[in-house]
């Protein structure tokens, strides 16, 4: 082992190089370059294969990373993928946007010891696109197809994830989703130089290849409610996401030009998707020529300013009521978008919104963190007496998602949600207080990553299999 592995001692850390920062800001592709396979096995030899892999366990999936990290040092890369892919629905996207530098990378062993992290999300991007390269992955083939079916109400990471996993296991499988592609927040939320859309588009194309079919732009309660489709299905998945959101009410509020961050980056990926956006092409939903102000410190934030960039905004200013150690978003996104020319205004917080018909100006408050909360965090208090103001011809919200009210959209009163609205699961089964519906995602948990919703939708796929097994088996009794 030592041959190959351990290596982390004579060989640094290296990440694949980013596109140089003017080239980058004058289009949405992907920031970073590809691995070659030379640098792939190198960066994968300096594992240090820990007898806990530190890795592994802060990895919501628990991925095997030390094992495809040895395959890979080793040159024998298809059986990389095979282990990558087998606890992962989607490793391919994992690589690109998951927070690894909160996640895997952020405990890795070597990294605690100074000699800094493998740079474990570029060799999984690596393993899996030479995988889609080379024609290893395949649409499920099944033997038998079961009688059995589920509808699944989402068609996002973790919808698609427990999709896969029922179908790999003979179910008939139907995805509703509301929206004209397929995707979730994948297709219309994160832009394409985190992940460009092609990605997901293939994985969806695999899905249905496999017999798993979507019926688009289908609105439960509208089209159909939630009981027609529990008598149309043998089980029923709930995995819609969260998708309002979250407001902060101040005065000036209702001015015009002032946008939830999903609206903003739903009309840029339309757009990018070659989709006709009226609201974009008249110029509300572009910030080209703007001077524009972004309101939160999560990763939803950090996409906004740096789709604010590529359309050519004036100015691009983020304000946020914590210190750059404090942001809840990925460390190495902040850095990208400070690489593209965006301002940060730490420890600020918007007071109220100026204008005579759209927004002109924010009145700011300049914040000090005083003790810690009941979260650990120090709470953020206003410092008497410090406004200032910040020109904006456009603001963009990015303070989080709530869940929908959906037992009124789906026209089931009868679902059982918590105090937060998401929705109320059985923590073991998944299963809600309706028998046979399940619940996964962020629509259990609230706003979370793509990886956790890849989890939950494995993990309710399991449950649900052992549900409709007892279901079947009653049903023998009673023939």
């Amino acid at each position: 082992m030592t041959n190959k592995m351990l290596k982390f001692v004579k060989i640094g850390q290296q990440t694949p190089p980013k596109r140089e920062t003017g080239t980058r800001k004058e289009d949405f592709n992907e920031i970073y370059d590809e691995f070659v396979k030379k640098k792939a096995e190198e960066q994968s030899s300096r594992c240090s294969q820990c007898g806990v892999p530190f890795c592994q366990v802060h990895c919501p999936l628990s991925n095997n990373i030390p094992d495809w990290l040895k395959l890979t040092a080793e040159g024998r890369l298809k059986e990389a993928y095979e282990l990558s892919q087998s606890t992962n629905n989607m490793p391919e996207v994992c690589g690109r946007i998951c927070p690894q530098d909160r996640l895997c990378e952020g405990n890795c062993v070597i990294e605690q010891s100074g000699h800094g992290t493998v740079t474990i999300g570029s060799v999984e991007k690596y393993i899996n696109d030479t995988a889609w390269e080379q024609g290893w992955v395949k649409p499920i083939s099944l033997k038998h197809e079961k009688e059995q079916s589920v509808g699944i109400i989402g068609a996002g990471p973790a919808g698609l994830a427990a999709a896969e996993q029922l179908r790999k296991n003979g179910y008939k499988i139907t995805v509703y989703d509301r929206y004209d592609r397929a995707g979730g927040l994948l297709i219309y939320g994160i832009p394409n130089f985190k992940l460009e859309k092609h990605v997901v588009e293939r994985r969806t194309k695999l899905l249905k290849d496999g017999g798993i079919k979507f019926v688009q732009n289908f609105e439960v309660g509208k089209d159909a409610t939630l009981e027609q489709l529990r008598k149309k299905h043998d089980a029923i998945l709930i995995a819609t996401g969260v998708y309002k959101p979250r407001e902060v009410e101040l005065p000036g509020n209702d001015l015009d030009n002032i946008f939830p961050a999903m609206e903003f980056l739903t009309a840029s990926n339309k757009k990018g998707l070659g989709d006709k956006v009226e609201l974009f092409d008249k110029g509300t939903l572009n910030a080209e020529g703007k001077d524009v102000v972004v309101i939160g410190g999560g990763d939803t934030a950090m996409d906004c300013v740096r789709t604010s960039v590529r359309q050519k905004a004036k100015s691009v200013k983020c304000l946020y009521r914590r210190d750059k150690e404090n942001m809840p978003g990925s460390a190495r996104e902040v850095a990208n978008a400070e690489e593209e020319g965006v301002e940060f205004v730490w420890l600020s917080s918007p007071k109220e919104f100026k204008g005579k018909n759209k927004i002109e100006n924010l009145v700011v408050n300049q914040i000090e963190l005083g003790e810690p909360d009941e979260s650990g965090r120090r709470k953020p208090e206003i410092k008497e007496g410090s406004e200032f103001t910040v020109k904006a011809d456009m603001v963009i919200k990015a303070l989080g998602f709530d869940p929908e009210n959906l037992p009124l959209l789906f026209d089931a009163q009868e679902l059982q949600v918590t105090k937060w609205g998401t929705i109320k699961t059985d923590f073991n089964s998944m299963e809600t207080n309706l028998k046979g519906v399940f619940a996964a995602g962020d629509i259990v948990r609230g706003a979370s990553l793509v990886v956790w919703a890849i989890k939950d939708g494995r993990d309710a796929a399991s449950s649900m299999k052992t549900y409709l097994e007892s279901m079947e088996l009653k049903k023998t009794k009673v023939a």
